[in-house]
């Protein structure tokens, strides 16, 4: 069965974030069977931020890295601060190895308060899972405040493109569990 791994890079906890990541994992799951894990960044900071390099990192932020670099799915998420994703979210992907990256698929998301921002899938998280080899799927699904409301997604709209984005993912999920043949040796 394949694995997702939900990245939540909001700095604080609850978040729209947290929502929108949550609410894609969920579209996905609904699609396909997938065993799913969740890393909220926000929770665990002090696992990976206490060191610049990869042997200064907590042995638990040592398994979170490694459980990023064999998930099949990533789901990426970031709230958008002077035009750019969070810290931590990028002091997170400083960590991950590069070569354990590579083929991994991807959804990307980035809530915001304006719609100014809503490129930084774009220009920042699309250019930074190339540079991880990491596919990512065709839909970026960007969500405003207004797009939230108790708790959960609330714009029709924001829900087609999370079931869109879902469906893509499954669809490059499936292609590439198809089974080879086996080369004789």
């Amino acid at each position: 069965m394949p694995t997702m791994v939900k990245i939540n890079g909001s700095p604080t906890q609850p978040s729209k974030t947290g929502i929108l990541v949550n609410a894609i994992g969920d579209a996905v799951a609904r699609k396909m069977p997938i065993k799913s894990e969740t890393i909220a960044l926000s929770e665990v900071a002090p696992e990976i931020m206490c060191g610049l390099t990869r042997p200064d990192v907590t042995e638990a932020g040592e398994q979170l890295l490694q459980l990023v670099e064999r998930a099949d799915l990533l789901v990426i998420g970031t709230p958008v601060y002077r035009a750019a994703y969070t810290g931590v979210l990028k002091h997170f992907f400083d960590l991950v190895d590069r070569d354990a990256m590579r083929n991994r698929k991807s959804i990307l998301c980035a809530t915001g308060g304006s719609s100014m921002h809503a490129l930084v899938i774009e220009h920042q998280l699309r250019p930074l899972m190339g540079f991880f080899a990491v596919q990512t799927v065709t839909t970026g699904l960007y969500g405003l405040s207004e797009d939230f409301a108790d708790g959960v997604v609330a714009s029709p709209s924001l829900k087609d493109r999370i079931e869109r984005a879902a469906s893509e993912a499954v669809d490059i999920l499936a292609s590439s569990f198809v089974r080879r043949p086996q080369l004789v040796q």
